[in-house]
């Protein structure tokens, strides 16, 4: 008889009365029988007897399935390359973005001190700022030439420094995510509130909003790949470039309009500035540089999908972050030129942003003008919050590589049910929106979080690459160090002028945080270091250990508090392990209790089968009895003891509140103890009795299916003694 396909298809759901269950599939599989695995989900062949189950699902899992879809199987996991064009718009929304609002950064710190004079200072700043943009390319074109699997400052720095400096990178990336998404996120609001100032009261909940809406698309499995997360990139550039061309042709022509610097609600612009040759006026310069130091956020974005590329990866990937950078330039510089000849001033609530701005003068006020500028602010906001989405790549991406590492929780490198990183996607969501509410979306605010993060990141990167070419000296190599590490160099540069001209305006609290991380990842790898010590064989092995006694005899102890149905489970699984002795144990508190548990055992005819011990436990210290009956056993049999500790499940949230958790405080005590193993026996009383008979009486059907065919075994590998030597 041929093999019958087994359905694996967990789509197919029936209500049974009480619980609604889903249908899960399951079969009695021969060990060893051969699977085969398609694109969209396994397919078990087996010549074993199909038996189908109605499994109950928790109430959360419904609600999760329902909400994000049905899981996705490993897989449906695979890399999708993409070509240069693509991966441009895809890897570039976050950079290009932060266009958007550089030039506003800048001008915010330089107005109120300069008056009129800071747009005159803005043009030579911005040179500044694209001469650090130059640098930092440069010095990423390496990256991306020697990781072309996973790159990234983090795995540069791991790589050449060791994983423990690559935490500082890990810290700094962290923070660059979270402030990435509620900077991109704010700046995407105000975008929309330019257009619409009716809309400017709700800008911190318009904000909130997105950015739960990016959380549930990423949970669902978006990804970052195709020709939709392309769109607004482009769509943003090319309707940029047209502003930038307009406004430059209108003021060549003597036709472009200038803003007045007296209305109300902009920040205020004094006729006449400070001299710039003053510390005062030094100090506010660097506060300038460092707030236009926001322009090159995800500048990275491109080394960390290098393996993303079509092959060779790396020239590919090359070529991609300079034209990447060539369209930010382009784009800073436009914003900026134009900001300076309209006069264009930032307001203190951050809107109407300079950039919208600049395009309702460049388009003027006729009918067509002000459509480009709606296609402008439609375009803004649509990268803006693309680019919110980035991190919600980047950022469960670093998290899986530091806890694969072991420096951060190992939940955060497992992924969920659509595929995803979702704890990762989780955690990003919860601290961005915690950010958003503590400054109120506004982006001044949260730009003193920013460029310290992103920052700190290129000087891994640079100094990282200087070391490997140091290191491997390749040929050019002298050139190459050079240049990577001016970039890294002139990125620490910035990150200390930007902790000192923005520490009181909230880079304090990066400062602070940032030690700290790296702080709590060293104790946290250290915990993990120390639990795979205990875990080493080599390490727990040795020769008196090698010949400790291994005892022939098995007894399992029944903790038994009461008698019902879950006593009753535990006693039968007792039975199928196959002791040499069974003990049903009561460790009483209660004398009242204790007896009437004793009647009621010898009347439901199970005195006969297993007596009951009662043991009492006079200081009511539950454990500590337990833990001295499984010790006593241990000594008095010569035994391996199993502790069966029967625990009823109750629903989540009520069974907390309304029963302790003695079993697992007792399974915990006991484990510890050698020859002694602690089991816990569940018991599901959320489930009716009718289901429960009904699970049993198949599996007991189940069980009298005769084997279609004998099961098909691999010979046992040969056996190694413990603690024994290589053989000579």
């Amino acid at each position: 008889m041929g093999s019958a396909a087994v359905n694996t298809d967990r789509d197919r759901w029936h209500i049974a009365p009480g619980f609604a269950p889903r249908r899960a599939p399951w079969t009695t599989l021969p060990p060893f029988a051969p699977t085969t695995r398609g694109d969209a989900r396994p397919d078990r062949r087996s010549t074993g007897a199909v038996v189908t189950f109605d499994v109950p699902e928790r109430i959360g899992y419904r609600f999760k399935r329902f909400a994000l879809g049905p899981p996705l199987v490993t897989a449906r996991l695979r890399e999708e390359k993409l070509t240069k064009k693509t991966a441009l718009g895809v890897l570039s929304s976050d950079c290009i973005s932060s266009s958007a609002y550089g030039t506003e950064e800048m001008l915010v710190a330089l107005v109120g001190v300069f008056g009129l004079s800071a747009f005159h200072i803005l043009m030579p700043m911005t040179a500044v700022v694209i001469g650090v943009l130059v640098l930092m390319t440069l010095s990423y074109r390496e990256v991306v030439m020697v990781y072309t699997k996973a790159g990234g400052s983090y795995v540069v720095a791991r790589e050449n420094f060791g994983p423990k400096v690559a935490q500082i990178a890990a810290v700094a990336l962290m923070i660059d995510y979270i402030v990435t998404v509620a900077v991109q996120a704010a700046a995407g609001t105000a975008a929309i509130t330019s257009a619409a100032a009716g809309l400017r009261p709700y800008s911190l909940e318009i904000t909130v909003a997105a950015v739960l809406v990016l959380c549930y698309g990423n949970l669902r499995g978006i990804r970052e790949a195709g020709k939709a997360f392309a769109f607004p990139t482009y769509f943003f550039f090319f309707s940029m470039a047209a502003v930038i061309v307009v406004g430059v042709a209108r003021e060549i022509v003597g036709d472009l309009p200038h803003y007045a610097t007296d209305v109300a609600g902009q920040i205020k612009v004094h006729d006449q500035g400070h001299a710039i040759l003053s510390l005062a006026a030094i100090y506010v310069l660097l506060q300038g540089f460092a707030n236009g130091g926001s322009s090159l956020t995800g500048l990275e974005a491109i080394s960390n999908g290098v393996s993303a590329f079509h092959k060779p990866e790396g020239r590919n990937a090359r070529r991609t972050l300079v034209t990447m950078s060539s369209m930010l330039g382009f784009l800073v510089i436009g914003v900026s030129y134009l900001a300076m000849q309209t006069h264009a001033s930032p307001y203190t609530s951050g809107s109407p942003t300079v950039i919208s701005q600049v395009a309702k003068a460049a388009f003027g006020g006729a009918w067509y003008g002000h459509l480009g500028y709606i296609v402008v602010q439609v375009a803004t906001a649509l990268i803006l919050y693309t680019g919110a989405n980035t991190p919600f790549t980047g950022f469960p991406f670093l998290t899986s590589f530091v806890a694969e590492d072991s420096f951060l929780p190992r939940q955060l490198a497992r992924r969920g049910h659509r595929l995803a990183f979702s704890n990762g996607i989780i955690v990003l969501t919860v601290l961005a929106v915690a950010l958003l509410l503590a400054v109120g979306a506004n982006v001044d605010a949260l730009v003193p979080f920013y460029a310290i993060g992103v920052f700190t990141g290129f000087t891994m990167a640079g100094l990282g690459m200087a070391r490997f070419h140091q290191t491997h000296r390749e040929s050019g190599w002298r050139r190459r160090l050079a240049i990577n590490f001016a970039g890294g160099a002139v990125s620490m540069l910035v990150v200390l002028i930007f902790a000192v001209v923005k520490f009181t305006e909230g880079a304090w609290l990066v400062v602070i945080l940032f030690p700290l991380g790296w702080y709590a990842l060293m104790r946290l790898n250290r915990r993990y270091r120390e639990e795979a010590r205990s875990l080493d064989l080599a390490s727990w092995i040795r020769q008196d250990q090698a010949e400790a006694p291994h005892y022939a005899r098995h007894t399992v102890l029944v903790l038994v508090d009461r008698l019902d149905l879950a006593v009753l489970r535990a006693l039968r699984y007792a039975g199928s392990i196959r002791p040499t002795d069974v003990r049903a144990v009561h460790l009483m508190i209660d004398n009242e209790v204790a007896d009437l548990l004793q009647r009621d055992w010898i009347e439901r005819g199970l005195g006969d089968r297993v007596p009951l011990e009662i043991i009492e436990c006079a200081d009511r210290r539950l454990v500590r009895a337990a833990t001295e009956l499984a010790l006593d056993t241990v000594v008095a049999d010569r035994a391996e003891v199993t502790v069966l500790l029967p625990r009823r499940t109750f629903r989540r949230v009520s069974g907390r509140l309304l029963h302790d958790r003695t079993a697992d405080r007792i399974a915990e005590a006991v484990g510890r103890i050698p020859h002694v193993a602690a089991t816990i026996v569940p018991f599901d009383t959320t489930l009716p009795h009718s289901v429960i008979g009904e699970l049993e009486q198949r599996q007991a059907d189940a069980a009298a299916t005769p084997a279609l065919a004998p099961p098909r075994r691999e010979p046992p590998p040969p056996a190694v003694a413990l603690g024994a030597g290589p053989a000579a």
